[in-house]
């Protein structure tokens, strides 16, 4: 069936006009501020995710929890994330990104006063659940967005020192629990969580709608006039007129949306690589950081204060590798950025396990090293992942990857849990995640795409 048509070549059109008039916008102090706004929620979405992990010492003891019920406390919230990340990204598509974006926001907040005062583990696990839907559904439509409203030049570091606030929250809040659970209890640090809640009506106020998304939903004259509410803001933020427009080349209409357009033509070989990269990286991530603090008592004898200190400074290594990450991905590329640090990250994990893993210093060493890898490798998919589809399933492929993301992040900690439990012991824990690590790595130097410096329309028509 020919795309040759007229309907096509005027959509094929527009979305060249808006790709050649975004790529002549200067970085400003306006794509800054919705960075900054899109940056916080985000940024208390990581915090809210990791809360579990360092609330689970104090809960475990006050509700009397067996491993493996602390295993499906820890865990419940992650499988909403993946039912979270699939459903947003097909609505982010067909009613808009800043819309589900304002609307997990408000849930999640809700759900975070909630857990607060729940009463007792089941309560919480529902509410857990239905916290990791609007955390799941949030984060991946907001890389969506903030891809689509970026030039070429440069993206790499734009996107990814925005998604600096996701680890940055994760530090956040290691920081806060570090002090705030074992003075005050962990309630407190959910309610603290909540008060983001109401950032969902500034994001609607202040934030417009991806002209990108507007035009391939059918509305140019809703496109156009965002398009120029955007050049218009960047002129009073820079104050002085718009490079004039070079134009780009209207690319030709490929697959078809919805799920089946992530596996047909080029895009089933992205879908594939990418998803391993989403698991492999999460499952290694999340493996290491969920148990770190009960690894810390339960096998160092450290007290709770000083478990989630050393787990602490884990995070805060995984948030300068994040930071390294984003200061050299468009000069090294996507590709080798995720083969070089996975590659890292499973030297040094298995390093550990050939060590044994025998003092608390020695694993506090190793997996911070670790952290700088694997962390800065899965920052690195919320650039990557965008740039691989077209507009009209953008958000939906990257919610895939994010229920990728959320399958490695549920197995990790079971694994991790089993192994740990088994004959293999810690060693044993590290020399598996290790594997993982490298499996990743040569999945990235194998198979994956580069796209560093190219249009999202070049990339994927």
């Amino acid at each position: 069936m020919s795309h040759d048509t007229a309907p096509d070549r005027d959509a094929g059109a527009l979305r060249a006009t808006l790709a050649s008039r975004f790529e002549r916008l200067p970085l400003s102090r306006w794509q800054v501020t919705v960075r900054v706004v899109i940056g916080v929620v985000t940024f208390f979405e990581a915090f809210d995710q990791l809360l579990i992990a360092y609330a689970m010492p104090a809960i475990r003891q006050g509700w009397g929890l067996s491993t493996a019920e602390a295993t499906l406390v820890l865990t419940v919230g992650s499988v909403g994330m993946l039912v979270g990340a699939l459903f947003s990204g097909r609505m982010a598509d067909r009613i808009g990104r800043v819309k589900v974006i304002a609307v997990c926001i408000g849930v999640s907040g809700a759900a975070s006063l909630a857990l607060a005062a729940s009463p007792g583990p089941t309560p919480f696990m529902l509410l857990r659940f239905v916290q990791g839907l609007a955390i799941g559904g949030e984060v991946p439509v907001a890389a969506a967005f903030i891809s689509e409203i970026v030039h070429s030049h440069g993206r790499g570091r734009f996107v990814l020192l925005y998604e600096l606030v996701f680890p940055a929250g994760l530090t956040l809040g290691a920081l806060c629990a570090a002090w705030i659970v074992p003075a005050l209890g962990w309630r407190w640090m959910y309610v603290l969580a909540a008060v983001p809640g109401l950032l969902g009506v500034v994001v609607r106020r202040t934030v417009p709608e991806s002209p990108r998304w507007l035009a391939e939903r059918g509305r140019p004259a809703e496109a156009a006039a965002t398009m120029d509410l955007i050049e218009a803001r960047v002129r009073a933020a820079t104050g002085r007129p718009l490079p004039p427009v070079r134009p780009v080349a209207p690319a030709q209409e490929g697959a078809g949306g919805g799920t089946g357009g992530l596996f047909t033509g080029r895009y089933r070989r992205r879908t594939l690589v990418v998803g391993a990269l989403w698991f492999t990286g999460y499952f290694v991530n999340y493996g290491i950081t969920s148990w770190l603090p009960t690894i810390y008592g339960t096998r160092f004898g450290l007290s709770l204060s000083d478990a989630l200190l050393h787990s602490t400074v884990t995070s805060v290594a995984g948030l300068l590798g994040c930071l390294l990450a984003a200061l050299t991905v468009d000069r090294i590329g996507r590709r080798w950025i995720f083969a070089l640090f996975l590659g890292g990250a499973a030297a040094v994990l298995l390093v550990l396990a050939a060590l044994g893993a025998g003092t608390s210093a020695q694993v506090l060493l190793w997996t911070s090293l670790a952290a700088v890898c694997f962390f800065g490798s899965n920052i690195s998919l919320y650039l990557y992942t965008p740039e691989l589809y077209p507009t009209r399933m953008r958000a939906l492929g990257c919610s895939v990857g994010g229920a990728l993301n959320r399958v490695g992040v549920i197995l990790g900690p079971v694994t991790v849990g089993a192994v740990y439990a088994g004959s293999a012991g810690l060693a044993g824990v590290f020399a598996m995640l290790g594997g993982v690590a490298l499996l990743g790595a040569l999945v990235a130097a194998a198979c994956c795409e580069e796209t560093t410096g190219r249009t999202l329309e070049e990339l994927s028509p």
